[in-house]
């Protein structure tokens, strides 16, 4: 069984969605803003009751959507953008999770872009970052002999640390083989530009000979620098790449948070059966990948739509 997961627009939610530090870890928005929309899907199928105890938590079946094999987690409708396509840059960034085979990744990665393209009401994406498993930048790697820094988020939060270490970077085949899915996706112009996560100058210069469709974007954590390396900033400006920070995790959604977001305990949403839960269901959940979209207004640059789709698999118990 498949569960779809959805935080639905972050940026018109409650003030406890809105009001976070613009910079705070994609680990930590993606759990808080998933605990938020199941709070809020929560409520509104709870009958008001009377006396001073309140309503106990509602079985999930009345919050959430089945359709075939799949539950939405919470039910969920589109949220279209309301101006012209053109007025737009909509940016997606699609996190591969650890431990997950990559011979899924083609279905997975159509499946992520059509659910971004119903949630907006589009046919198109102007950006697809996609992040590798096991991935981080080591300024190590490069000569970190440049005075050129390139500017990091102000004021980055050091909550809600993230979990990337411990796995194994993958394959440059492997990696490769995942590009060209997302090269099909450029041809069929439902995505203008492509771009990679964390690569640095030994890796950009395996990968790159062997891509049709070059990236032309490369975002880096910089959490442990602030300055870029001038080797790659000089590659990068040979090949044509654009340089751009970030705050995300790769390893975005670890199982334990899944099954502790989902799950019967005091902070679940009573999804996974368990501590007197015995309607929820039984087994094994596994994140297969995430999903990050941001639809910006050019001219004003504000953004309007804001959100997160992840996808997990659940191994029912016999």
């Amino acid at each position: 069984m498949k569960l779809i997961l959805s935080t639905s627009n972050i940026m018109s939610g409650g003030p406890s969605v809105i009001r976070r530090p613009m910079f705070e870890k994609s680990n930590a928005e993606l759990t808080s803003s998933l605990r938020e929309n199941f709070t809020i899907s929560q409520r509104a199928s709870t009958p008001l009751t009377n006396g001073n105890a309140g309503p106990a938590k509602p079985s999930f079946r009345s919050w959430t959507t089945q359709q075939g094999s799949a539950i939405y987690v919470p039910s969920h409708a589109p949220s279209p953008l309301v101006e012209p396509r053109e007025s737009y840059d909509i940016t997606v960034k699609l996190f591969f999770l650890p431990n997950i085979p990559s011979d899924r990744r083609s279905a997975q990665t159509r499946e992520a872009i059509d659910l971004v393209l119903r949630e907006l009401g589009t046919t198109s994406i102007d950006l697809l970052i996609v992040s590798f498993p096991g991935i981080s930048f080591d300024a190590d790697d490069e000569e970190s002999d440049s005075d050129e820094p390139l500017t990091p988020p102000s004021n980055p939060t050091t909550e809600g640390g993230c979990s990337d270490s411990g796995v194994m970077p993958e394959d440059i085949d492997t990696m490769v083989a995942t590009w060209r899915t997302l090269e099909k996706l450029h041809e069929e112009k439902l995505v203008s530009k492509l771009g990679i996560a964390e690569f640095g100058v030994q890796r950009l210069n395996k990968f790159l000979p062997q891509t049709k469709v070059k990236p032309t974007v490369n975002q880096i954590n910089v959490r442990d620098c602030c300055v870029v390396p001038k080797p790659l900033i000089l590659y990068a400006k040979k090949e044509g790449i654009e340089l751009l920070t970030h705050n995300d995790c790769t390893n975005v959604l670890p199982p334990g948070t899944l099954r502790e977001i989902l799950g019967s305990g005091d902070r679940g949403a009573g999804v996974l059966a368990g501590e007197g839960n015995t309607e929820g269901l039984k087994g094994d959940v596994q994140p297969q990948w995430v999903v990050k979209y941001t639809a910006v207004v050019k001219d004003r640059g504000v953004v309007e739509s804001k959100g997160y789709f992840a996808v997990a698999e659940l191994n029912e118990a016999a």
